[in-house]
């Protein structure tokens, strides 16, 4: 049996990481406790974000309809720690610093929470990680908002308080993590996947980070591919199919985007499929700050 059969066995035992609008729907209806999380935001939204205001980016989209009963999120502040040269764009927030996030969005160790964005899954994937990273039960509305709406379901607008905060003390490092100093041994030992855009891979093109390219030996697997035209994930069978023709059998498998971000939807995608993967949060804007280290451009491995 090859690893990839072993994968796929255990993916049938997993979590399940996705949930669609009617089964969401259909638990809210009867009462159960779910915790909702709008998590809106995209990498042009904060590019284009006026510097002076202190509006995070998703939040007037967010306030213009949600989900009833969703709570807003902002990815920047309350997902990530503040951006550096030494540690990328996104780094993961502290152990202290999630606590006091979860804690404000009234969360209890037992709760069930699903997260949501209007953008195929790429930003709410990082909220699945990281709460799943915390030890909390997470899943993702698959199609997002716009499953949600095209079902019929009425949005609710405004913006709701968060709830009286919890106590709730979180647990830490659930999830496989790739750091920066294993990354280049990683890459000639296990696969490697960079989860950006191809040209960005390639390095046709660099909009964000100061130098283009990717990380010698990773194997170009943009996210773009893990959904269909409508936003929702590919069927299990089509992502097994996927990340067999990327993956080497019997080797560890990590992921990294730009910033850490949208290498979560790699994640979460590959769980699908039933593959473990390790997150490097740095990913490319943290390698590719430091000019000691090589890159590659042009293609290696692709679809």
């Amino acid at each position: 049996m090859t690893s990839h059969e072993t994968f796929h066995a255990d993916a049938h035992r997993r979590q399940p990481a996705l949930i669609d609008a009617g089964e969401l729907a259909a638990r809210l209806q009867r009462g159960d406790r779910i915790v909702v999380l709008d998590v809106r935001w995209s990498l042009a939204a904060a590019a284009a974000k006026d510097p002076t205001s202190d509006v995070p980016v998703g939040f007037d989209e967010y306030r213009d309809g949600h989900i009833p009963g969703a709570l807003f999120v902002d990815l920047e502040t309350e997902l990530a720690a503040h951006a550096s040269h030494d540690h990328g764009r996104h780094p993961l927030p502290s152990k202290a610093d999630f606590q006091e996030t979860v804690r404000s969005l009234g969360l209890q160790k037992d709760d069930f929470v699903v997260v949501y964005d209007d953008l195929a899954g790429m930003s709410a994937a990082r909220a699945w990680w990281l709460l799943g990273f915390a030890g909390f039960r997470t899943a993702v509305l698959d199609g997002g908002l716009t499953a949600w709406v095209a079902s019929g379901r009425e949005l609710e607008t405004g913006s709701i308080p968060r709830p009286q905060a919890s106590g709730v003390a979180i647990d830490w490092n659930r999830k496989p993590v790739l750091k920066h100093r294993d990354v280049a041994h990683f890459a000639q030992s296990g696969s490697l996947l960079d989860a950006r855009a191809g040209e960005r891979y390639r390095g046709e093109t660099e909009p964000v980070d100061p130098r283009a390219g990717h990380v010698p030996g990773a194997i170009s697997a943009p996210t773009s591919e893990n959904v269909n035209e409508s936003g929702h994930f590919k069927t299990t069978e089509a992502l097994q199919k996927r990340f067999e023709s990327l993956l080497s059998a019997d080797v560890p498998v990590a992921v990294y985007c730009g910033s850490g971000v949208t290498a979560a939807h790699e994640i979460l995608a590959l769980d699908i499929a039933g593959i473990d993967a390790a997150l490097y949060p740095g990913s490319w804007s943290q390698w590719s700050n430091d000019e000691s280290l090589p890159l590659e451009t042009g293609s290696h491995k692709s679809l």
